[in-house]
């Protein structure tokens, strides 16, 4: 990696340069999918009034509370928030931060903060903090409802959250970084669909425009990958929602498969993943301004 001066946003685009080389698809693979939300010079907003009674809010899955941490002094510095999927990549991508920002000796030993559960696992390095989130919209769900928390309780402002993982990419060269302009569901449209008491709840997935550009200018200047913007789909599960053939179960032929992938290419899809969309809708809840960005690897077999 160039060691010239770089802005946070060229270091944030860099993030993903180290990943692991995903597992080959049959269609082109992402190498890694980065959502970027920017938050306003502002606190982290909550929406629940039902937090004022509560004596000590208790963040369960990450073995933290108010009552029994002071989550200020521990984060009240958070500049910075990387998340992704599994425990090791976040522990290696904070080896990785310490060494690329020169603020700590990289092969010191960073504790899992949430050593007293195995649900997720964060660390910190400086004002960065990365914290794993599991696979698929549930697990990432509870994540972020807990971090939005504990960001607001710890007075955070100014905070930039950046989701990194892997995908499969449509209609791209391996390697190619994909800058995402919206979540889509598997229809191709872009909300996000809860069912709160029985009833359905639609929240949006935009995603910052002019962050969109800023990031593809950015990769323009570092000119060591292809990166293009354009939508990522949001499946829930990992086979038939992303039509793939060798599942335990298939209902639909090598045909249909074309046949929807060509639809998806024709709505701008440009890979596909499993947690953008409840990301994009929970940090706009929380007064944030988003952009995601995905990187493609390995080969392509694409419509």
């Amino acid at each position: 990696m160039s060691t010239a001066p770089a802005s946070d946003v060229e270091r944030e685009i860099n993030f993903y340069i180290s990943e692991e080389t995903a597992v080959k698809i049959n269609r082109s693979r992402c190498k890694t999918n980065l959502l970027i939300i920017w938050y306003l010079s502002s606190p982290i907003y909550v929406h629940n009034p039902h937090l004022d009674a509560l004596k000590d809010d208790i963040l369960y899955h990450f073995s933290l509370g108010t009552g029994s941490h002071n989550l200020p002094a521990m984060f009240g510095d958070v500049k910075f928030v990387c998340v992704g999927g599994s425990p090791w990549r976040m522990k290696s991508f904070t080896e990785f931060i310490a060494a690329e920002l020169a603020m700590e000796d990289p092969k010191s030993e960073y504790p899992n903060i949430c050593a007293g559960t195995d649900r997720y696992a964060m660390y910190k390095v400086g004002p960065v903090l990365s914290v794993s989130h599991g696979m698929g919209i549930p697990s990432i769900a509870i994540m972020l409802h807990e971090l939005i928390k504990l960001l607001h309780h710890a007075h955070c402002t100014d905070v930039t959250i950046i989701r990194i993982g892997t995908s499969g990419g449509i209609g791209l060269e391996p390697g190619t970084v994909v800058v995402t302009k919206q979540s889509v569901d598997a229809t191709f449209q872009p909300k996000f669909e809860q069912v709160i008491l029985g009833k359905t709840v639609v929240r949006s997935t935009d995603l910052d425009q002019s962050l969109a550009q800023e990031l593809l200018q950015c990769s323009k200047r570092l000119n060591q990958f292809e990166t293009v913007i354009g939508n990522t789909m949001c499946t829930l599960d990992f086979y038939e929602g992303q039509a793939r053939l060798d599942g335990a179960f298939c209902s639909y032929t090598e045909a249909d498969k074309q046949e929807y992938l060509l639809k998806a290419k024709e709505a701008e899809v440009c890979n596909i993943e499993m947690e953008s969309s409840v990301f994009a809708a929970m940090c706009k809840l929380s007064g944030l301004r988003g952009k995601k960005k995905k990187k493609k690897h390995d080969n392509t077999i694409i419509i």
